[in-house]
């Protein structure tokens, strides 16, 4: 197996997270603009998702994730796109994560969050469909840092045979 499509070294304990890449019928995708509760000067954008509850399945966390931040539900998940590991500080504390990336498609493009917990609605400001071109031409933090080239590698090749592992983004 290529180092590619190996799987990343996660630290023991890592939040399980599902994240979703949702396209809408013109290829934009929708992200989330987050930022840190007690400096929101510090912001950036991310896909929708969080961390497993309970016993359910990294399927099942994306598309409840997906429906508690954003209220779409009408969505045709598709396959684990990318892998992460990621590290971070936020709201007075490291957070550590083994993020998978699923694809989904939606025709719903209206947003309508009814499920933030606390902290989500001290930290997500709204959300936001970007083109191709608006992402890669932003100058705003996005994550993971590579989205803008990510999107446009899905876009012309269609999603990859295996997950692609991402190199750890340690903040």
């Amino acid at each position: 197996m290529s180092a590619e499509h190996a799987g990343p070294v996660i630290p023991p304990g890592a939040r399980q997270v599902s994240r979703v890449v949702l396209l809408d019928p013109r290829d934009r995708i929708l992200l989330l603009h987050g930022f840190e509760p007690a400096d929101p000067a510090d912001h950036w954008w991310f896909t929708p998702g969080g961390g497993l509850e309970g016993a359910e399945t990294r399927e099942q966390a994306a598309l409840r994730e997906l429906a508690e931040e954003t209220g779409i539900t009408r969505v045709e998940l598709g396959p684990v796109l990318w892998r992460r590991y990621c590290s971070f500080p936020f709201d007075g504390r490291r957070w550590e994560q083994d993020e998978w990336y699923f694809l989904a498609r939606t025709d719903q493009t209206e947003t309508a969050p009814a499920g933030l917990t606390e902290l989500e609605r001290r930290s997500v400001a709204g959300a936001r469909w970007w083109t191709y071109g608006e992402l890669s031409a932003a100058h705003e933090t996005v994550y993971p840092t590579r989205l803008a080239e990510l999107l446009r590698t899905l876009l012309d090749e269609g999603p990859p045979g295996a997950p692609v592992v991402l190199a750890p983004e340690i903040v």
